[in-house]
């Protein structure tokens, strides 16, 4: 549920004025500065609903552009995205480069009060200087239990030859690396080139069993597969999908760890309207609005007051019940190392004719 630096000189930023509040009002109203704000981010991954209520709230157009992978918001924002963009969604994974480097806007949280939602276990004191959480994500395995070969309890079963033709998965490199490094019993996080190299066979052997990547969902409701490496988002509308016919359960993991993943609005350094941003983050990090936002957009949550406001439904959604949340793992930014994914990443889709 997942691709140098211009340093510009703000002029008069006309401070938007925010008051924190509850019970679904967002703290927003239409006397910002700014009547446009140009958002670059994921499709697909906020509801049209809760951008219609904003601009009907603020009188601020939003004006949406997507990206296909992370390495496209972060190739932006190194190139001075603040000329296009207002707010630009990215990863923990590329988070420490981004503010060592300069490309962003420091925060005043201070304009964000709803921002006090967000449980500070999923937003370090570094990153809550330049970021905003929007919504994460676990990436684990889940199978059909009736039509899977085999049950699976680790990445390794994933590469087995009863499991040809079976799979769907997620893509990027980020996400696939990591569980070939784990299978081998490498850190996830590594920088080695060796055990990336190790990790790409690996992931040949992955990508042999491997019918489709994307949001696989749809194929595994409709049979085409039986298992695949997602989202919990993803899983969330499989399952519902399949209604009271469900069959489908996260693979329950013993030793293995599963990667949960953030993704962050930023202000890229210079961006146009910031009070626009200010506004837009405010109003996101609502309670109301985002629980909202939750009905089109099941994906696990950092907004603990968004959570509580949720239905029942969202809340006991079986694609969060699982019983390794604890075993998990970040991505970390790899510095210069991104270069070495890159490169073996590159050579795996040749590999697999994309």
């Amino acid at each position: 549920m997942k691709k140098k630096l211009m340093a510009m000189i703000l002029g008069l930023v006309v401070i938007f004025a925010l008051t924190a509040c509850g019970g679904g009002d967002s703290g927003t109203s239409g006397d910002s500065g700014s009547k446009e704000l140009n958002i670059f981010m994921w499709s697909d991954y906020i509801s049209d609903e809760t951008i219609a209520d904003f601009e009907k709230e603020t009188g601020i157009k939003v004006n949406l552009s997507y990206m296909n992978d992370n390495a496209d918001s972060v190739n932006k924002l190194t190139a001075g995205a603040g000329d296009e963009y207002d707010l630009i969604m990215t990863c923990d994974a590329y988070m420490e480069s981004l503010i060592n480097g300069g490309y962003l806007e420091e925060l005043d949280l201070s304009q964000i009060p709803n921002s006090e939602n967000i449980n500070k276990a999923y937003w370090t004191e570094q990153n809550q200087k330049f970021c905003v959480p929007y919504l994460m994500n676990y990436i684990y395995v889940v199978y059909d239990k009736e039509r899977c070969p085999i049950e699976i309890t680790c990445y390794n079963d994933l590469i087995k030859p009863e499991m040809k033709g079976q799979l769907g998965s997620i893509d990027g490199a980020r996400n696939l690396f990591p569980i070939a490094l784990i299978a081998l019993g490498y850190d996830p996080n590594s920088k080695e080139e060796s055990e990336i190299a190790e990790a790409y066979e690996w992931l040949k052997k992955y990508n042999a069993n491997v019918v489709a990547y994307g949001s696989t969902e749809t194929n595994i409701v409709n049979g085409t597969i039986s298992a695949m490496l997602t989202y919990d988002g993803n899983t969330a509308e499989a399952m519902a999908a399949m209604g009271d016919n469900n069959t489908l359960t996260v693979a329950p993991f013993k030793k293995d760890p599963v990667q949960l993943g953030f993704d962050l609005y930023v202000i890229p350094k210079g961006a146009k309207h910031m009070d626009a941003a200010y506004a837009f983050l405010n109003y996101i990090t609502d309670a109301e609005v985002m629980a909202k936002n939750l009905v089109e957009n099941p994906y696990s949550c950092p907004n603990d007051a968004a959570v509580a406001a949720a239905s029942e439904e969202y809340r006991n959604d079986p694609a969060f019940d699982f019983d390794y949340k604890e075993n998990i793992f970040f991505q970390e930014d790899v510095g210069d190392a991104i270069k070495i994914y890159d490169k073996y990443y590159q050579k795996l889709k040749v590999d697999t004719g994309e």
